[in-house]
Order: C-alpha cells, then structure tokens, then sequence
C-alpha cells in the first residue's frame, strides 16, 4: 500500500514478553526500597498490569507516597527487564529482520518503561530501522498514558511527519483500539502468546509473522 509511517508495539511484537515471575520479583525489591519488606502478594499483583487507582490505594495501605512508589516499582522493573534482556532471557524475534524491507519511515511506541525499550533498541542494534521510539516515563502521570490513550501514538506519528496514512502493528486489542482512536490503520500479529484471542474489533492486517506483514504492506 505505501504508507508514509509504520510504528510498532514492542513486546509480543518485536521482542518477547516479558516473564510476570521478573515483574513480581522487581515489584517486591521496589516495595523494600520504599520501607516494606514484607508485602501482601495481592498488592504486587495490583502493580503489574496497573492503573493510578491501583497505586494509589496501594500505597495508601502502607501510608506511602504513590508517586514515590511508582517510580520506585517502575524503575525496578526496567532494571530488572534490562538486565533480563541483556541475558538472553527477553530474545528479539527473528522475523524483525523482515523490516529492512520497509520503505516508510518507523517508529516504536510501547506501553513498557522509556528505558527498557531504549535497552531494547541498543542490545539488539535496532537504532538504524526506528526514527523515533516512545515508552512511557515512571510517573503516575504516564500510567494514564498508556494505550490505548493515544498520547505517544500521535507523538510519534507527528515526528515522522505522518497524518492518517500509517499503521500501527501491535499484538493486543488496545494496539487495535489505539489505532482506531488515532485514526490510522491496524495491523494484528499473532504469535504463541495470542494465538486464541477473539479480536473485538476488525484489524486491517491479521499475520502470523512480520515478514507477511512487509509482503502485503509493500
């Protein structure tokens, strides 16, 4: 089709998804960072996949700050995902090779932290396929940021010099979602971690792989 911008998720899309076991493990080290050696298990599940409600009753629970937790358990997790990362255990899948035959320019927009998808673009030395890439920063601020808020998806769109005629390539429906608020077209990739999700909405793309993706795209 000849977009003038392709942007991509990056977990489940371009590397792995991370491990909750390495989540849980970086949620604890944040809570005794910030006083509490022993927390509820039921508060580390609340700081996985989170809201600012979620933190903030959480940390009312230990008569915290929330906004020093967050920051706490968000750094904590992109250290121990970048650690993660530069031991193997969170690998770039091998059909990202494929994107070398994309003609647009491109850009990464993540729902994981800034830092960890920076780590990402250095270890795998992604640098000269993406013009621009966007994680969130570890503020309460960026939690309400995160797709399918359409925040960074316009950012980046705009700093590829992009209006509607782009695509967005994710795994997960908020990848769908974003795309429809943003108005750009969407691309869904299934992989083993998805492979059985019902799409509630229609993806002008469905493929089993980033190298089907560029074929049709191109």
């Amino acid at each position: 089709m000849g977009y003038d911008a392709v942007v991509f998720d990056n977990d489940g899309v371009l590397v792995e998804p991370t491990d909750v076991n390495v989540l849980r493990s970086a949620i604890r080290e944040a809570f005794n960072e910030v006083g509490v050696t022993d927390p509820a298990a039921e508060h580390v599940e609340r700081l996985i996949g989170v809201t600012v409600d979620d933190v903030e009753e959480v940390a009312d629970e230990y008569g915290l700050d929330p906004e020093e937790l967050w920051h706490a358990r968000d750094t904590a997790g992109s250290n121990h995902q970048s650690e993660l990362i530069r031991n193997g255990g969170k690998g770039l899948f091998p059909d990202v090779e494929a994107l070398h035959g994309v003609a647009a320019p491109m850009g990464v927009v993540s729902n994981n932290q800034h830092a960890t998808v920076e780590t990402i673009v250095e270890h795998y030395g992604l640098a000269e396929l993406f013009e621009v890439v966007y994680g969130r920063q570890p503020t309460l601020t960026d939690i309400g940021r995160k797709k399918p808020d359409p925040h960074y998806l316009q950012r980046a769109l705009e700093d590829l010099g992009s209006g509607d005629d782009a695509v967005y390539v994710g795994d997960k429906v908020n990848d769908l979602k974003v795309a429809r608020k943003v108005g750009v077209d969407a691309a869904y990739v299934r992989r083993a971690h998805n492979d059985h999700v019902e799409l509630p909405l229609e993806p002008e793309y469905e493929v089993a792989d980033l190298g089907e993706l560029v074929a049709e795209i191109e």
